[in-house]
């Protein structure tokens, strides 16, 4: 039993070694614990979420981006707007733009000097480009006045596009607003007589005075300055109305009208091209014929048209001249493709809007039918059709050929965004 007690007591006695050693464990962990918490290296002691743990100081908080300003649309250009007008337009509504009418053409009214219920009717059904007036039309300036302003209100409401409002006023024989007892203004006088003086400035002057009266009236295309070289003073039907026999000396008028019309607001127009002066007969009775060779007439009847050109001139003419000599044809020049795209647009580089002779005259009867001459017209390579003889028959015609696949619609585009050009660049909206 002393054995077994022994034993027991043995057992105790190597228990209490670890204990003692652990009790002394416990004091040391106990006395380092209660020490202060900056003794306490990093990740000892507690951790980032405890209270007494170091932390760093708060972020400010960044500002907030002002957002920029969005880029400004660019400004649509001209060919912009040109090609959005004329990409919404009909095919009807193009092919109306390509003619200049008188108000009696789609009224059906015998003379028009006002504009109402019935032009603003015929305005919805053929919007046409352009208007125009002769003397019968035009009574007095408050008349006046206030029938081109309703006429264009009406074919803005119908188009969005203003009219062409066009007149004959050259001055001397041929005038409508001058010499009219209901106007009191001074006629500028025969051509002639100013290109007698050699001064161009006096040209310029007469053009200055002409546009700034019509435009005052409403008016904004004037079919002048008459452009052809007088052949014999004593024979030639235009010898009051060209400024002389002399090629240079008529360039130099010309391109000082060009200029003065210009500098009044107005639109003008070269005429006739490719020049009928020293011809006999009157295109208004039937035809008329030049013998000369294309480079007689590059010599001589071209350089006004050149110098009209050169001007910007933003209108040119085509008469109903046949040059059987110089194209082999007899077919008038403003429905020929070798005078109107050939030589005008091609050859001498023009690039304006090409209009042709009023279209109603005799000269262009005896080669087409009212149906066909705007047709003839177009293929020729003309961008307005002035006055056919019957418009809704020439109008139909022009739709039908489109139709039929023998005018492209393409050619139609082309005219009607020189046309559509021409009068945001020059008549605004």
């Amino acid at each position: 039993m002393r054995a077994t007690a022994i034993a027991r007591e043995t057992r105790l006695k190597r228990s209490r070694i670890p204990l003692f050693a652990l009790g002394m464990l416990l004091a040391c962990l106990a006395i380092f614990a209660g020490c202060s918490p900056a003794t306490v290296p990093d990740g000892i002691g507690g951790s980032s979420d405890s209270p007494s743990a170091k932390t760093e100081a708060p972020k400010e908080p960044e500002p907030e981006a002002t957002p920029s300003a969005p880029e400004p649309e660019p400004e649509p250009t001209l060919e912009d707007q040109v090609v959005e007008i004329v990409s919404a337009m009909t095919l009807e509504e193009k092919v109306a733009q390509m003619s200049i009418v008188t108000p009696e053409m789609i009224t059906g009214v015998d003379t028009a000097t006002q504009a109402g219920p019935a032009t603003e009717s015929a305005l919805g059904a053929y919007p046409v480009g352009g208007i125009v007036y002769f003397q019968k039309n035009l009574i007095d300036p408050d008349q006046t006045k206030t029938m081109i302003a309703n006429t264009q209100a009406y074919a803005k409401e119908a188009t969005g596009l203003p009219l062409f409002i066009a007149v004959d006023e050259e001055g001397g024989t041929v005038r409508r607003i001058a010499g009219n007892p209901g106007f009191d203004v001074e006629d500028a006088g025969d051509m002639a007589a100013i290109g007698a003086t050699g001064d161009a400035s006096q040209a310029c002057e007469a053009a200055t005075t002409i546009g700034s009266y019509l435009s005052e009236l409403g008016f904004n295309l004037d079919f002048a300055p008459d452009s052809d070289i007088c052949g014999d003073p004593q024979t030639d039907v235009m010898a009051q109305r060209s400024f002389g026999t002399d090629p240079d000396l008529v360039a130099s008028m010309v391109q000082a009208q060009v200029e003065g019309f210009g500098s009044a607001g107005i639109l003008c127009c070269a005429k006739h091209f490719p020049g009928i002066g020293g011809v006999m007969g009157d295109s208004h009775e039937g035809a008329i014929v030049s013998n000369k060779t294309l480079d007689e007439l590059r010599a001589w009847e071209l350089k006004p048209f050149e110098a009209a050109i050169a001007a910007d001139v933003p209108f040119v003419m085509v008469g109903h001249l046949s040059l059987p000599t110089a194209l082999g044809t007899d077919a008038p020049a403003s429905i020929n493709s070798a005078v109107v795209t050939d030589l005008l647009r091609n050859e001498l580089g023009y690039t304006g809007i090409i209009i042709t002779d009023a279209m109603e005259m005799g000269a262009i009867g005896e080669f087409c039918t009212a149906d066909q001459a705007g047709v003839a017209a177009i293929e020729a390579g003309v961008d307005i059709v002035l006055m056919p003889s019957e418009f809704p028959a020439a109008y139909q015609g022009v739709i039908d050929a489109v139709n039929d696949g023998r005018i492209a619609e393409s050619r139609i585009d082309e005219s009607v965004e020189r046309i559509v050009g021409t009068k945001l660049s020059y008549l605004g909206d």
